[in-house]
C-alpha cells in the first residue's frame, strides 16, 4: 500500500482519484479555443452593430427623400409664398436635401446622389415619368442613392465594401 501512494505522488501525469486526466500539450488548448470563440463572437457582434447602423442610415435616407419631395411639392410653378425658391429646381432640391444634416449621414457628392424628376400622371401605378412639368397636379419624384461604407473588424480592407441604398419618394405638386 505504501508503494502505491508513493507512485501517485511522484508522477504528475498519473490521475488522482476524482480528477480529470491531463495529457501533455493540452495546457494551451483552452486559450486557443477561447481566442477563436472570442474572435467569432466579436465579429458577429460588430456585424450586428454595423447592420443596425445600415438600417439607421436607410431610415434617414428615406426620410430625406420624403422631405425633398415635400419641399418640391409646395414649390411648384404657381407658388407665390416662397418667392426666393419658387419654382423649385432640381439643384435647389438637391441643396435642400443635402443640407438637412441628419446625424451620421455623409452628404458628400461621392456618398449621396439626389435626383428630382417631374412626371405627368398617366393613370398607371406607379406613374410613368414622361415629360412632366413643375405645374400643380403633376408628380415630383425625388430619388436618393447613398453609399454606406461597411466596416467590419478582423477583415482586410479589400473585403470591406459599400452597401448602395436606393430610395425614392413622390408627391403631387400642390401649388
Amino acid at each position: 500500500m505504501m508503494r502505491i501512494r508513493e507512485i501517485r505522488h511522484a508522477s504528475p501525469d498519473v490521475a488522482r482519484p476524482g480528477a480529470s486526466p491531463r495529457r501533455r500539450g493540452q495546457h494551451g488548448q483552452a486559450i486557443l479555443e477561447m481566442a477563436v470563440s472570442l474572435i467569432t463572437l466579436l465579429t458577429l457582434m460588430f456585424a450586428v452593430i454595423e447592420g443596425g447602423l445600415a438600417v439607421y442610415s436607410y431610415h434617414f435616407i428615406a426620410e430625406a427623400a420624403r422631405e425633398g419631395a415635400r419641399y418640391a411639392m409646395v414649390r411648384g410653378s404657381s407658388c407665390t409664398s416662397f418667392t426666393s425658391a419658387c419654382p423649385a429646381t432640381a439643384a435647389q432640391i438637391q441643396s435642400y436635401v443635402t443640407g438637412l444634416g441628419y446625424p451620421g449621414i455623409n452628404t458628400a457628392a461621392s456618398a449621396m446622389t439626389v435626383t428630382a424628376i417631374w412626371c405627368a400622371p398617366t393613370g398607371s401605378t406607379p406613374p410613368a415619368c414622361s415629360a412632366g412639368t413643375n405645374a400643380p397636379g403633376q408628380i415630383v419624384r425625388v430619388s436618393i442613392t447613398y453609399k454606406f461604407p461597411l466596416q467590419l473588424p478582423f477583415l482586410p480592407p479589400a473585403v470591406a465594401k459599400t452597401l448602395t441604398m436606393v430610395t425614392s419618394s413622390q408627391m403631387v405638386i400642390s401649388q
